[in-house]
């Protein structure tokens, strides 16, 4: 069975000061249940020496990633992060393609891949963010968007390397909007990605990859999410903020799994 994994995305939310009271009380909640879990905490960039020094200091299995990074490993990209610059922090994960980068920031298909490609050479693990905008779930060609996104994103990769992968579906239309797929869409949609990572990779790779479900995850709704045959965790924005809402995903997360 794959181990289920839930991720908190802080997207441009806390500031270092900030940061360290939620990840100490994030770290102080955490329970015996919670070592049947993979849990990684995304801040922002300028927060995660903070972060990292609370989790190192309580010796805590909770670990950090990072919301975005550059694939040059340095050179005049002014405002961006490098791969190593996150390793030497103490990231080992790292979002790409969210719909908000893709959206505000012209994140293409061709600078996923290129970021999904950087970090799987260097061992780190990308969490690569696919979804639909309410206009292509309505016109019903969510899956064959959702499928030419993963092919996109996992391109030139070799099963080894895809393996360090995890696929987090968000549909666009239920990002930060209170809306939610139903079990029935998530499942559809988190079922085709596996069908396509076993296309590309074959069946025992695609079996052992993790691919979450993100969008308005919350604990009201959890346990229908989990108890899908191809969702196994989450990517999580609002609820990730507070210590109470992450911690009871959290613990779901080890007992339904």
């Amino acid at each position: 069975m794959r181990r289920p994994l839930i991720i908190g995305n802080w997207k441009m939310n806390k500031t270092p000061a900030e940061s360290v009271v939620l990840s100490q009380g994030i770290s102080n909640r955490y329970d015996r249940a919670w070592d049947a879990v993979d849990v990684v905490l995304c801040p922002p960039t300028i927060d995660l020496r903070s972060v990292v020094t609370v989790l190192d200091f309580d010796k805590s299995l909770v670990e950090t990633g990072a919301q975005n990074v550059h694939w040059k490993p340095s050179g005049a990209f002014t405002g961006e992060t490098s791969i190593p610059m996150l390793k030497d922090v103490g990231c080992t994960w790292c979002i790409v393609g969210h719909s908000e980068r893709r959206e505000m920031f012209a994140e293409s298909d061709e600078t996923v891949n290129l970021k999904v490609r950087a970090l799987c050479e260097s061992g780190l693990h990308p969490i690569i963010c696919v979804g639909e905008s309410l206009a292509m779930r309505e016109s019903g060609a969510t899956v064959p968007f959702v499928v030419d996104q993963v092919r996109a994103a996992f391109a030139g990769l070799e099963p080894e390397e895809a393996r360090l992968a995890v696929v987090a579906y968000e549909p666009v239309w239920a990002i930060g909007t209170g809306r939610t797929a139903t079990p029935d869409q998530a499942q559809e949609v988190c079922a085709a990605i596996r069908a396509t990572l076993a296309d590309l990779f074959g069946v025992g790779v695609a079996d052992e990859m993790r691919v979450l479900y993100g969008g308005s995850m919350k604990p009201e709704n959890v346990e229908g999410f989990l108890a899908l045959a191809d969702v196994d965790g989450g990517l999580i924005g609002g609820a990730s903020l507070n210590v109470d809402d992450f911690a009871y995903l959290v613990a779901a997360a080890a007992t339904i799994r």
